[in-house]
């Protein structure tokens, strides 16, 4: 996957897609591989704003069943079968555990036929899945005592046991945004990252392509395309602004929803324990009370969230305040007294903006949105060409982008091929067995590795791990991990050369695992710099300068306490 800024500016693509997201990759793909002549772009790296900022979780619609929307139940599920197909390395099931108090709405009775409901409307969850492993099972109920055995934090009051379903959760989402991206590169679209479409192209009411810039040159260059797809999430209103001097209307409400990671697990097993939130959703039709909060296991941490807030100001200026940390600190040990969690336990602060339902700015119970937005500009204010597309939930990528590509094909006048994208693997995820290939791995392997080190790096690259042999074998020294993290400097190459990593912040935050829960520490980025600095022949200044900016962004993910003690984390961590 090269960088192909030559190609942008020589060719006229059937569409041209402004955003590196999930649901602008998904699209990317899904155009690609029916036949359309792709370039997408985004103004910094691929998966690097929401998309990072996702609480991991594949939604497979349970949720939908309080507000009776079957539709929605049905795309999720869909969609989370279809990640489970097509990125079996990068996906994987998770169980909830949901406890269940008294014998009205928050009973094990309802629930437990609610459940049945549910696994009944997602009869298909596992059609075409590969991987046994990835089986989504039924739904069961636990006692009261194996709930208490497993959970002692938990109130006893009223306790009638627990139920547990399935969903799914993600490895590493920016690296599944990647596979869908390199997937596309290798059938022909044309990608870039930190490409920035400053405006779009609009001759006689019809937009024909974008004014771009390259962030890393400075360079102007203009993208031609018989039809532009919108999808830069939360920055989309701004390039609408900017071309035609307003935005989409109704203006799309936007939430900034924030969790943070604990380093350590802090409930037993490998499965999320829901708890009883402050507030409670206003439209649901069969409530049980109030929302949940989630204790999410992910590698050898704990997400803990999700809390929403009405967001009004431009993308690039929300942040989570320490007081916001405390109160979420205070409801989470309320939830779970046991836990007592301080702000020295944070590790990490995660927050992204996602589209909302309509809110007070104030309110407490707060409207979730129900549906994606698709907008054909041309039906709306005349402007032909141009699509927007805001997705509701990572989940959905590739279901909203099957549509928009749909509707891509009737503005371009040609009949749209069946899309092939929810049963075609992506890049590395064709196998059908995980651990077979991760012994595969462990033995052409040309050092000594740690088994749990080498798995990481399949849940990466899945069968892209030959490229990284290769590479390892070529020179030894890239056949270790950097210091005591789990991510090879093959990985650091290879992320390079094939990946069109162009910063170290890329490598470190969305190519490898090294800054996703906690600061890797300042070794662990000179190396890596050093690393890349060979390869794109930067030299010791560059080289200071990229670990300083990595330096501070991983300061906006620490706790505001943390901010000012970075030096000590550093040292911590070497």
């Amino acid at each position: 996957m090269q960088r192909r800024i030559k190609d942008l500016e020589s060719c006229q693509f059937d569409v041209v897609i402004v955003g590196g997201g999930i649901f602008g990759a998904c699209a990317a793909w899904d155009a690609t591989q029916r036949g359309l002549t792709v370039a997408i772009l985004d103004r910094g790296d691929f998966a690097s704003a929401t998309s990072f900022n996702s609480f991991k979780v594949l939604h497979g619609g349970i949720r939908y069943l309080q507000h009776l929307d079957l539709y929605r139940i049905r795309q999720s599920a869909n969609a989370r079968r279809t990640f489970f197909r097509i990125a079996p390395h990068l996906t994987h099931p998770l169980s909830f555990v949901v406890p269940t108090y008294g014998h009205g709405k928050k009973g094990k009775e309802l629930l437990r036929v609610a459940m049945s409901l549910y696994d009944l409307l997602t009869f298909d969850r596992n059609r075409g899945v590969r991987e046994p492993s990835h089986w989504i099972p039924w739904s069961y109920c636990l006692s009261r005592q194996e709930v208490l055995d497993r959970y002692p934090g938990l109130n006893p009051k009223g306790l009638t046991g627990a139920a547990v379903f399935h969903d799914g959760q993600m490895y590493n989402p920016p690296r599944l945004v990647l596979a869908f991206l390199h997937t596309a590169a290798s059938h022909g679209a044309v990608v870039a990252n930190y490409v920035e479409a400053t405006k779009l192209v609009v001759h006689k009411n019809r937009v024909c392509g974008v004014e771009a810039r390259d962030v890393l040159t400075g360079n102007r260059l203009t993208v031609r395309g018989k039809v532009v797809l919108n999808a830069a999430g939360p920055y989309a209103e701004d390039l609408l602004v900017r071309s035609v001097g307003c935005g989409l209307t109704p203006r799309s409400p936007w939430s900034r929803d924030a969790y943070f990671v604990v380093a350590r697990p802090l409930v037993t097993g490998r499965a999320a324990l829901a708890l009883s939130s402050v507030t409670r959703d206003p439209e649901a039709v069969l409530s049980r009370g109030e929302r949940h909060l989630f204790l999410v296991p992910w590698h050898h941490y704990t997400l803990v969230g999700v809390w929403h807030k009405v967001y009004e100001g431009h993308p690039d200026h929300y942040h989570v305040t320490e007081e916001e940390l405390q109160g979420f600190l205070r409801e989470i040990n309320a939830a779970y007294p046991l836990l007592n969690l301080t702000l020295e336990d944070i590790s990490w602060v995660n927050a992204g903006l996602v589209l909302f339902g309509e809110n007070h700015p104030h309110a407490q119970h707060l409207k979730f949105a129900h549906r994606s937005r698709l907008v054909d500009h041309e039906s709306e204010r005349g402007l032909e060409g141009c699509l927007t597309l805001i997705g509701v939930r990572y989940t959905t990528g590739p279901c909203e982008a099957t549509k928009a590509i749909d509707l891509v094909f009737k503005k371009l006048r040609y009949t749209p091929p069946p899309s092939l994208l929810h049963q075609t693997p992506l890049t590395g995820g064709d196998f059908e067995d995980f651990e077979a290939l991760c012994a595969e791995a462990h033995a052409a392997w040309p050092a000594p590795v740690s088994p749990q080190s080498l798995q990481a790096m399949i849940h990466c690259v899945g069968t892209k791990y030959r490229d990284l042999v290769r590479l390892a074998a070529a020179y030894k020294d890239w056949a270790q991990p950097i210091g005591a993290t789990e991510v090879y400097k093959a990985q650091v190459i290879y992320a390079v050369r094939e990946e069109m990593a162009q910063k170290l912040s890329d490598v470190v935050f969305r190519r490898t695992d090294l800054a996703t829960a906690t600061h890797p520490g300042l070794n662990v980025l000179r190396i890596c710099a050093d690393l890349m600095g060979n390869e794109l022949g930067w030299d010791y200044r560059r080289r200071e300068e990229e670990i300083e900016e990595v330096r501070d962004r991983i300061s906006v993910f620490l706790p505001p306490s943390s901010r000012a003690t970075i030096a000590t984390a550093e040292c911590l961590h070497d």
